[in-house]
């Protein structure tokens, strides 16, 4: 594979490489993953920790909102000196407090139809951890074109939801809400517990993708209800009619003449 470990992540990985599951040649794989979270918030908190604690070679962490006191009832990568900071770099220093063997990016700025494709094209995945529509069906959409996993995940209130988007495989985000376009207007309420499991649970998806282990969340979408301790998966069907994952048009990252 190319991916060395050396003596001391030996030693930090030691509990995940002796399940048969990982091994040294999981591991590796492990490192060797670019791992793109596009949000640094209640579910890129979760997300970001587990990801580079578990030895994810290099994550992007895309935010363009600075940090203010009330993200900080889940949004545990940031502390109450971070108040004020952009999120992405707070993020960035976090997670590199964890694990400096770890290459760590902050990208400070908002996903747009300008930087998303060229932001994508420089990881192997693309986790959601966003809060709004318009930044999902962007992702959705240069993932599907870019051939990139895309692991959606959102919270609002005690209840979240999570799917995992394989493009040419799986329904697409855009299958799943064909007629969303716009964000609430006001704040989501959420109680602060809820995408720290929500954002556990997409960065469990991550590494199973990444070690080819065990089931994804392809074709299914998971609905947690933490009042009634509930999770359920609701089969998605691909829609022949998306004008996103039925014909997928890669012009855009044709070179140019």
């Amino acid at each position: 594979m190319g991916v060395e470990l050396s003596e001391e992540e030996l030693e930090r990985y030691q509990r995940q490489i002796i399940l048969p599951e990982v091994g040294i040649k999981g591991q590796q794989k492990i490192k060797a993953a670019k791992v793109l979270l596009v949000g640094a918030g209640g579910l890129g908190s979760p997300v970001g920790f587990y990801l580079a604690a578990a030895g994810i070679g290099k994550i992007g962490i895309v935010d363009s909102d600075a940090i203010d006191l009330s993200n900080l009832n889940r949004q545990v990568l940031h502390r109450n000196g971070d108040l004020g900071r952009a999120k992405a770099e707070s993020a960035r220093l976090a997670l590199k407090n964890l694990n400096q063997d770890i290459e760590v990016l902050a990208y400070p700025m908002r996903l747009t139809q300008q930087n998303a494709e060229k932001t994508v094209m420089d990881y192997d995945m693309v986790v959601d951890c966003s809060d709004n529509f318009p930044a999902r069906f962007l992702m959705n959409q240069v993932c599907v074109h870019s051939g990139k996993p895309f692991f959606y995940g959102a919270v609002s209130g005690f209840e979240g939801q999570m799917m995992t988007i394989i493009p040419g495989l799986t329904p697409c985000y855009n299958c799943l809400f064909p007629n969303m376009s716009t964000s609430p207007d006001k704040p989501i309420p959420v109680i602060g517990v809820v995408p720290g499991v929500i954002g556990m649970i997409q960065a469990t998806q991550v590494l199973k993708y990444i070690l080819g282990q065990g089931d994804l969340l392809v074709g299914k979408l998971s609905l947690y209800n933490a009042l009634k301790l509930d999770l359920l998966k609701v089969d998605v069907k691909r829609s022949l009619l998306c004008p996103v994952c039925s014909v997928v048009d890669t012009s855009w990252c044709e070179p140019t003449p």
